[in-house]
């Protein structure tokens, strides 16, 4: 018999995520996958974006798009002829 390789997640954590609630619905829409996958690609983009707010411009330059541009709201969608 093959032996059965070592959970990357552990049973213990499995079973917390499923308390109360059925191991059957993890797979409907909206069900726990779905939520684990929302949860996953949340925190994977909150953590790239903090990255590159951190780490600045290559050329050692900090972020600086914080709002407090040299043009008033809505000027840039003017000039762009979107407006």
């Amino acid at each position: 018999m093959a032996r059965r390789k070592p959970p990357v997640i552990p049973d213990q954590l499995l079973d917390q995520l499923l308390s109360g609630a059925d191991a059957k619905t993890a797979f409907e829409k909206n069900g726990l996958l779905d939520e684990l996958k929302k949860a996953l690609a949340e925190r994977a983009l909150n953590a790239e974006i903090d990255y590159h707010l951190e780490t600045g411009e290559a050329d050692g330059r900090t972020n600086s798009r914080n709002g407090y541009g040299k043009c008033p709201p809505g000027d840039a969608q003017r000039q762009a002829g979107t407006d």
